[in-house]
């Protein structure tokens, strides 16, 4: 992947070193190692500069990263991807129920990153997966890669601060009472399992839930779920532990009699873009599944 990235030093830069100013904007020490290794990879005004060179006001620094490596294990497959939003820096996906992130032992050549390495194939570029929102295989919705080394740490940057905001929709059968609130109940993982997380209040880990209900049709709650900490299945136990767990959820709760999966979808993706500074907003629409749930009988 080949990206240029040009920057306007102002006055406030005045003086800095160039690794002093790309750390401020996010930069990992990783990234300037590896940045260093990279040809040519730091220009000030079109002339080739060291990491600790100091830069001026009215300066243009250009960062040219180049990265020729590809993601082994990851057999290329013409796989449809519904992508929502693409540019140099980042790619975000509306990801199918059904379609793990990786490949696996039994999901070799159907996920997410096998479609992607296929994409980037067929351009004659180099591919490197680096998703910065895992969801899990059977919970549909809104994921962003990123598509080089620098956009990858400052997004994994994001989601460790709790800055990457994340908006899901749940289905469970009843009445949820109350209608909104918070779930605040630490996890760990269950014993005797590597897959299961439990409620553990004494030793789990902290994760917080905000909920509101935002419908009710046929005896189902169509409930708004956002994020404050990204524990494993975090979703899935805070509203089991609520007590109206997610239908379809063959681990928690196989209710599969209007859905063949767990009635979770990523809905609602909010961030300030790694590079540019702007603020994104993305949504995909609730999928056929879990729609059909509300239909009339």
């Amino acid at each position: 992947m080949k990206r240029v990235i040009n920057y306007a030093i102002d006055s406030a830069s005045d003086g800095l070193r160039v690794e002093q100013f790309l750390k401020r904007r996010g930069y990992s020490c990783q990234n300037l190692t590896e940045i260093k290794r990279m040809p040519e990879s730091i220009l000030v005004n079109g002339i080739h500069y060291y990491m600790r060179q100091q830069l001026a006001s009215g300066d243009i620094l250009s960062v040219r990263i180049c990265e020729t490596g590809c993601s082994k294990k990851v057999p290329p497959v013409s796989l449809p991807l519904d992508i929502v939003y693409e540019d140099e820096d980042l790619i975000v996906i509306n990801k199918p129920a059904g379609m793990p992130i990786h490949p696996s032992l039994n999901h070799y050549t159907n996920s997410l990153a096998n479609g992607l390495a296929w994409y980037y194939q067929e351009q004659e570029k180099p591919f490197i997966f680096r998703c910065c929102n895992r969801l899990d295989r059977d919970t549909s919705g809104l994921t962003v890669v990123a598509k080089h080394l620098v956009s990858a740490s400052i997004l994994s940057n994001m989601v460790r601060r709790h800055q990457l905001h994340r908006e899901y929709l749940a289905i469970v059968r009843g009445q949820v009472t109350p209608q909104c609130g918070t779930i605040d109940a630490p996890l760990s993982r269950k014993p005797g399992t590597i897959i299961e997380r439990i409620v553990d209040l004494e030793h789990g880990e902290t994760a917080i839930t905000h909920y509101r209900v935002l419908g009710e049709k046929n005896g189902y709650s169509l409930v708004s779920l956002r994020l404050e900490t990204g524990r494993t299945h975090q979703i899935r136990i805070h509203m089991k532990y609520l007590g109206f767990p997610l239908i379809g959820d063959y681990l928690y709760n196989p209710d599969m009699e209007k859905i063949q999966r767990q009635a979770l979808h990523s809905h609602r993706l909010a961030f300030t873009h790694p590079i540019t500074g702007e603020e994104m907003t993305f949504h995909a629409r609730l999928p056929k599944d879990m729609l059909a749930v509300f239909r009339t009988s």
